[in-house]
């Protein structure tokens, strides 16, 4: 009994991720750690990174990014309502989400376009990305 509470206060932080349910996949967990997605106190991680209960992630997934306080380890994935609690957001980090998600419903993401690019735009789009022909 007391190696698998040891091997649970060891576990990597992609296999926690992938137990708490953040990512449906090891390997998703670990790509987006590696991409920089996963930050703990202000610096990325490593997927061999060993979270400890009590710190603090800042994840992105999707548009959303959260702030999460590790609650407890585990390195089995089981039903979302168990998984929830390995795991606390922060009320702040609540609270911005819900403002960022009712400003993409508004259509105020700063995202505005006017449909299809003309093909002047193209061109231009093409000459400043380099990729146009060089005649």
């Amino acid at each position: 009994m007391a190696q698998k509470q040891e091997e649970e206060d060891k576990v990597r932080l992609d296999k926690w991720l992938w137990a708490a349910r953040f990512y449906k996949t090891r390997a998703l967990a670990k790509a987006a750690i590696e991409s920089g997605k996963v930050h703990h106190r202000g610096e990325r991680c490593k997927p061999g990174k060993e979270p400890r209960v009590g710190d603090e992630f800042e994840i992105r997934t999707g548009f959303d990014e959260k702030t999460i306080v590790v609650q407890a380890l585990s390195i089995v994935r089981r039903g979302a309502p168990e998984a929830q609690t390995l795991y606390v957001e922060t009320q702040a980090s609540i609270a911005k989400r819900e403002q960022a998600a009712a400003m993409r419903k508004a259509g105020a993401s700063g995202l505005t376009t006017d449909g299809k690019p003309s093909k002047k735009q193209r061109r231009d789009l093409f000459k400043f990305r380099g990729s146009g022909n060089d005649d």
